[in-house]
């Protein structure tokens, strides 16, 4: 879920406008929402919506969800890129609670959303409702006395990985499971057809159905049929495959970082770089080039969870060769999805949670995929006809419901990230990025990686 634009995030407990900054590791294309079309809109989406949706002035006041005291209370909803949390579907939900105004306030970047949140929690300034990225989730955890957790007949609503991934120590869900980011692959068809590779979507999956090895196996062929790049770049194909690992830097039990002495991670660095060499477009992930990439054929494969969707339609437009293929390199993967965490020093915890559990149901989890292509974590939206039926036109009309549900289900890996998971991982993307521009060896940059490792406290 990534994004790179600008809007203001009001604090209704100030009434002041905070212009966010702009930079987000993931930029997203933008698309034309289409009646059961999946996408994820990003850039000009996030533009466009700039403007903070207000359901409600930032009405003080008591009272709970239903009102049964006849005031009127205001529950603040912060999120960021876009949830599909539209104003018809906040609307929907005042109409059966009319004591309750709801104000959204939607920051255009989770970076930015992300600073705000550990800067404020605890304190004084957030929202009743906070979205956060899985990816905060080893830095949420260390707070997690600080929200208020999930009740427990709820919890059976999510896939279990779901689940375990905001999951503390003590047992306590903090977050309710909105999106999740399923991988496929996603690929030019036109190109293939050049390399005198298969084209349709299931022959695809079967070229492709097997272990890393098959994946750039075929790489080598359409490299020599055709002289140019299979996939985009060594970082984002080794996130995919990292991915898959379920403790790739640190120990879950302990804590303690093993990264430098794990095998499975210097083995995906040998392999991903090995075959960088020929079959890397080299471009980094949410760069121009690499946009553009999707244009103008750069590379005729990319590792796809849901939400890339909308990235490869808003940045290839006029291309008509892009489809997807029912299948992930040795097996499942998942990157991405968010939650709504309550804190719990909130002014209306109870009624916030109540909305909270609202927003994420099955009901509402597949309105909003409808309206923004956020794929649902919740087991009864997975088998909706709705989302089942699902095409995307701009993919060859694509049966992205049913890829994307089948995808999800065969994540098996739910990958531990621990304290200094990402301070790792970053450094590993550095390393990978090095060797790609011909700064470093592979070895030398594995040895600079290593020592940059060691010297985490």
């Amino acid at each position: 879920m990534k994004d790179r634009s600008v809007t203001a995030h009001r604090d209704c407990t100030t009434g002041n406008a905070d212009t966010l900054h702009t930079t987000d590791r993931t930029p997203q294309g933008s698309d034309t929402v289409k009646s059961r079309v999946l996408r994820r809109t990003a850039i000009a989406a996030a533009a466009a919506s700039a403007t903070v949706l207000t359901l409600a002035g930032c009405a003080g006041g008591g009272g709970d969800a239903s009102g049964k005291d006849g005031q009127q209370i205001t529950l603040t909803v912060a999120t960021f890129n876009d949830f599909g949390y539209t104003d018809a579907l906040l609307a929907e939900y005042t109409k059966e609670h009319p004591n309750v105004k709801v104000v959204h306030n939607k920051a255009a970047t989770s970076n930015d959303a992300r600073a705000n949140y550990f800067q404020k929690l605890g304190k004084k300034g957030l929202a009743d409702i906070e979205a956060i990225e899985v990816d905060w989730l080893p830095e949420v955890m260390k707070y997690s006395d600080l929200l208020a957790p999930v009740p427990d007949d709820l919890k059976s609503r999510w896939l279990d990985w779901k689940v375990k991934d905001a999951t503390d120590k003590d047992g306590n869900l903090i977050g309710y499971g909105t999106d999740i980011g399923p991988e496929a692959i996603c690929y030019r068809a036109d190109l293939f057809k050049k390399a005198g590779l298969p084209t349709d979507r299931d022959e695809v999956a079967k070229l492709l159905s097997g272990d890393w090895a098959t994946y750039f196996s075929v790489g080598d062929q359409y490299v020599k049929a055709t002289g140019k790049a299979w996939f985009d770049s060594a970082g984002g194909t080794y996130q995919g495959m990292i991915n898959q690992v379920a403790a790739a830097y640190e120990d879950p039990s302990t804590g303690a970082i093993t990264a430098t002495d794990n095998p499975e991670v210097k083995k995906i660095y040998d392999q991903v770089l090995a075959a960088s060499k020929t079959q890397s477009a080299h471009l980094g992930q949410w760069s121009d080039d690499w946009n553009a990439g999707m244009q103008n054929g750069a590379y005729a494969t990319m590792l796809c969870p849901a939400w890339m969707q909308g990235i490869i339609s808003g940045n290839a437009k006029d291309v008509t060769g892009w489809d997807i293929a029912n299948v992930f390199p040795n097996g499942g993967g998942n990157w991405g999805g968010s939650y709504l965490t309550v804190p719990a020093n909130g002014a209306h915890v109870k009624e916030a949670q109540e909305l909270a559990s609202w927003l994420t149901d099955p009901a509402q989890q597949i309105k909003a995929f409808g309206n923004a292509g956020t794929f649902p974590s919740q087991q009864e939206a997975l088998k909706d006809p709705t989302l089942l039926d699902a095409t995307n036109a701009f993919f060859n009309d694509a049966p992205v419901g049913k890829i994307f549900s089948d995808r999800a289900a065969a994540v098996t890996v739910s990958p531990f990230k621990g304290q200094y998971y990402f301070q790792i991982n970053d450094a590993m993307q550095k390393a990978l990025t090095r060797v790609e521009d011909g700064t470093q060896s592979a070895a030398d940059s594995w040895n600079q990686w290593v020592s940059e490792v060691k010297a985490i406290k």
